[in-house]
């Protein structure tokens, strides 16, 4: 189901499993910029209701993959939505049956002043870019964060804590220790990012946090010193 958050913010969840046996979720994201047109960011498996939901809205300019994890329905995305450009963190051209238009690495793109847009440095394994919307004050990250506050079953909130990605909103074990490289480098894109004035987060995986973002985000971060 698509639900407003704002006049320029919609999100649509979806279920996901990962492994087989891990209930993850995801969630698509639908800005709209200044020219009246919208992208879809980090596109989950759309349903014939959710694209129908979605033209209703007005006409789609991109579809993008953030990052180097969520490029596996990227290609029913831009087949959705034939007129809009493909954008994709560097490397998931190599990766989707899809072609793709342009690199989404914090440079240009058809939101121009609409929507400011950052590429997390020091984590080269995630290759991620982080969105700010600043018309509804949201910020959209994709696997920088996670708030899984509730699931279903004892199985899915042990595996989720062994990853520390349950019951608080920040960074994953694996975003922590695998993903992140170069501390320093990324410590200075969190304080890029924290420089944005939002309150919202919307996150891919788990709730999204409707207000104190900012300061939850820098709370999160600041074990990196």
């Amino acid at each position: 189901m698509l639900t407003q958050h704002a006049p320029t913010l919609w999100t649509i969840d979806h279920a996901l499993t990962v492994g087989g046996f891990l209930p993850m979720g995801t969630r698509t994201t639908v800005l709209r910029i200044g020219d009246g047109r919208l992208v879809v960011l980090a596109p989950g498996d759309l349903a014939e209701a959710d694209i129908a939901a979605v033209r209703a809205l007005g006409t789609v300019a991109a579809v993008v993959a953030p990052n180097l994890l969520h490029h596996m329905f990227l290609a029913k995305a831009a087949a959705a939505f034939p007129g809009a450009e493909v954008w994709a963190a560097p490397g998931v051209e190599k990766k989707v049956k899809v072609a793709v238009t342009h690199v989404f690495d914090g440079r240009g793109g058809p939101w121009g002043d609409s929507l400011a847009v950052h590429a997390l440095a020091g984590a080269p394994k995630l290759g991620e870019t982080v969105v700010f919307d600043p018309a509804s004050r949201t910020l959209v990250v994709t696997d920088m964060c996670f708030n899984h506050r509730d699931v279903e079953g004892w199985f899915a909130r042990i595996n989720l804590q062994m990853l520390d990605a349950y019951g608080k909103f920040g960074p994953s074990w694996l975003m922590r220790n695998v993903y992140i490289g170069d501390k320093a480098a990324f410590r200075k894109s969190v304080d890029h990012v924290l420089d944005w004035d939002f309150e919202r987060v919307v996150l891919t995986h788990g709730e999204i946090v409707q207000s104190g973002g900012r300061d939850g985000l820098r709370e999160a971060f600041a074990y990196l010193g």
